[in-house]
């Protein structure tokens, strides 16, 4: 066993304890197929977000991971429930009122409000196959509508007819005594109107696999369960997909959890084996509600990538994925940091800490060197008091902090600068508030300011640091950690910031002199 297998085999990583569960389930016996399959399920109901992205990063990681301990081949799967009615018209969408005439018929039957695809279903599958190519996830994309029409599914369907008794003895329970009445895991789609029908079915025929129902306007009908005629409810869709496909491996939301004996008893039902899951905690906005698709109440990819590198997202979603966690603007400034931070510390590790390090799991294995000799933070701060409008005024006081970097050799630097100056404008400058400081606090500003104009020691970040820790001590701020709070409100504006003596490395001695006169004359706070 190699030694990357071996640390693989007893590291405590989430992606390698899953992998783990995986690989026993093939101990006796190597998948009929020839692989193992990973899915990732994708509702096209509203603009993809920023959790379905997550859903697939996080796979991808046990999948390599799986690689890594398995001689295995995997196969991963995105599949687009888009034959869905569309019930309810996202609020975040144009032609509202188009898109009202169209409800309840499958997404890609509702004409594309943006005008650019040949329905809504297929213009937020290209969404989504472009955000997940933009991050270089290997897939395969199936659209049910497709896996519906084209027969893949048939088997299953007729399998489902003749065993439709059992699988209404797992739904019913679950359901409300009102809903029980009319329930069915078929739902016709309307030969006429096109729409996905909720109504009671009639007659179940096994032996010529149709249903019979009466539409809303008591017409009776009678379908065949094949070639995309009727869908599944949702909950028996799922488990149905996993036996036709035959799924190892699928991973969803915490709100998906209390079905997923349903999902498993269906699967089993139609023949198949219940693949491992895989349940995680679900994405709060600002305000720590769920994050909706439809009220678009979240971060979306785009967003994201506004404001900061694809490794940073990556590096969110590798975090605790079974603890519920906020994903605002504000997360972005330290996902970046921390990023660079374990990138950094790879190079230096031994085989058992670097599979530990997220950054093996978001580069599979690869991680590139960090060139960030700046904080994402400190670029923050610095665009804030140098008042630099772009890259090339960043670059002024990145240079002569480290004379050897440049945004040839430092691409990343480079890359960040240009973000920094993005996220500050939008974010950081609305909000500055500067104070003048009270007399305690003017007493140790004029302390530092006369120690700075005296220094000697150059740009040594961690001489400065002590000497400020020094000015804070001797003007007795207990906790010290009030001497740095009235730095970061008095000088930038802000309740907290960047080792204060890393700043004014970046920033320069003289500067920093000149910015405390500022405050101390009371412009900062004017």
């Amino acid at each position: 066993m190699s030694a990357l297998r071996d640390a693989a085999m007893k590291s405590k990583a989430w992606p390698f304890e899953e992998a783990r569960l995986l690989q026993a389930r093939y101990a006796r016996k190597d998948p009929e197929k020839g692989y193992v399959l990973f899915e990732t399920g994708y509702g096209p109901s509203g603009l993809p977000h920023i959790g379905t992205f997550g859903e697939v990063a996080r796979t991808t990681m046990i999948r390599r991971a799986f690689e890594v301990i398995s001689d295995i081949p995997t196969r991963l799967i995105c599949f687009s429930d888009d034959l869905d009615g569309m019930r309810k018209i996202p609020d975040n969408v144009p032609q509202q009122d188009m898109l009202a005439l169209h409800r309840q018929k499958p997404l890609t039957s509702v004409p594309d409000p943006f005008g650019e695809y040949e329905s809504f279903g297929a213009h937020n599958n290209a969404m989504l196959r472009r955000f997940l190519d933009t991050f270089g996830f290997e897939y395969e994309f199936i659209s049910a509508t497709d896996f519906y029409r084209s027969g893949r599914f048939d088997a299953t369907l007729l399998l489902a007819a003749q065993r439709y008794d059992a699988i209404m003895d797992i739904m019913l329970p679950s359901l409300r005594e009102e809903r029980q009445q009319t329930y069915s895991c078929f739902l016709p789609i309307h030969p006429e109107t096109g729409r996905v029908l909720y109504v009671p079915i009639k007659v179940v025929d096994a032996v010529a696999g149709t249903v019979t129902f009466d539409d809303e306007e008591g017409r009776e009908w009678t379908l065949p369960v094949t070639g995309g005629h009727v869908k599944l409810q949702w909950k028996p869709d799922f488990g149905a997909r996993w036996a036709a496909l035959d799924v190892d491996f699928e991973m969803y939301g915490k709100d998906h959890s209390t079905n997923t004996p349903i999902y498993d008893g269906i699967c089993e039902v139609l023949g198949g084996r219940k693949p491992q899951h895989f349940s995680y905690e679900l994405f709060l906005d600002a305000n720590g509600q769920k994050i909706s698709k439809s009220r678009g109440n979240g971060l979306t990819i785009d967003e994201w990538l506004s404001y900061a590198a694809t490794e940073s997202l990556s590096y969110f979603m590798y975090q605790k994925p079974k603890t519920a966690k906020r994903m605002h603007f504000d997360v972005i400034p330290r996902a970046v940091d921390e990023y660079h931070q374990q990138l950094k510390a790879y190079p230096g590790q031994d085989v058992d800490a670097q599979v530990n390090n997220p950054v093996w799991h978001i580069h599979a294995g690869n991680p590139p060197p960090s060139h960030m000799v700046v904080s994402f933070a400190m670029l923050l701060n610095l665009a804030s008091v140098a008042g630099a409008v772009d890259k090339a005024g960043l670059w002024g006081f990145i240079r002569r902090y480290a004379p050897e970097a440049s945004p040839e050799t430092h691409p990343d630097l480079d890359a960040a600068a240009g973000f920094a100056l993005r996220y500050y404008r939008d974010f950081v400058a609305p909000t500055r508030r500067f104070r003048a400081p009270g007399d305690k606090e003017r007493s140790a500003l004029i302390d530092l300011r006369q120690r700075l104009a005296a220094w000697t020691g150059g740009l040594d970040a961690e001489a400065l640091q002590t000497m400020v820790f020094a000015v804070g001590t001797d003007h007795g701020f207990d906790p010290l950690r009030d001497w740095f709070t009235a730095l970061y409100e008095v000088l930038l504006g802000a309740s907290q910031g960047p080792r204060f003596g890393g700043f004014v490395a970046l920033y320069g001695v003289d500067e920093t002199v000149a910015l405390i006169d500022q405050a101390l004359s009371g412009a900062l706070a004017a």
